[in-house]
């Protein structure tokens, strides 16, 4: 069985324009304690039989393995290309870190 609690990080893409309301979106409905949205970079890739470019932006988005159903789903929901980029890695978090990263995810805190 998986552990919901663990913590994770997933890598996607996004076009070269502004990946700011959706990384506010993703921490404000819970789904991420934090998206770290790099700066534009060119992306080179192999999609549908030719080589293609383009600029965009990788997001980091800190979460939880519990939480990566419903952040795939509201990820894939708004997102602009066929097949987005969607890589999950297993982190060790220190204790501090770890514990806000699964307070900042999941259920709003009673009276919060």
């Amino acid at each position: 069985m998986e552990n919901a609690d663990a913590i994770c990080l997933v890598l996607t893409t996004w076009p070269d324009d502004d990946a700011a309301p959706l990384a506010r979106a993703l921490v404000d409905e819970r789904l991420a304690a934090c998206v770290h949205v790099l700066g534009a970079g060119t992306s080179v890739y192999r999609w549908a039989g030719r080589v293609e470019h383009a600029t965009e932006r990788q997001l980091v988005i800190k979460t939880t393995r519990g939480a990566l159903a419903a952040l795939e789903a509201r990820v894939r929901a708004g997102h602009p290309y066929d097949v987005p980029e969607w890589l999950v890695l297993d982190a060790v978090a220190g204790e501090a870190y770890g514990r806000w990263v699964r307070d900042a995810v999941g259920e709003a805190p009673a009276g919060g």
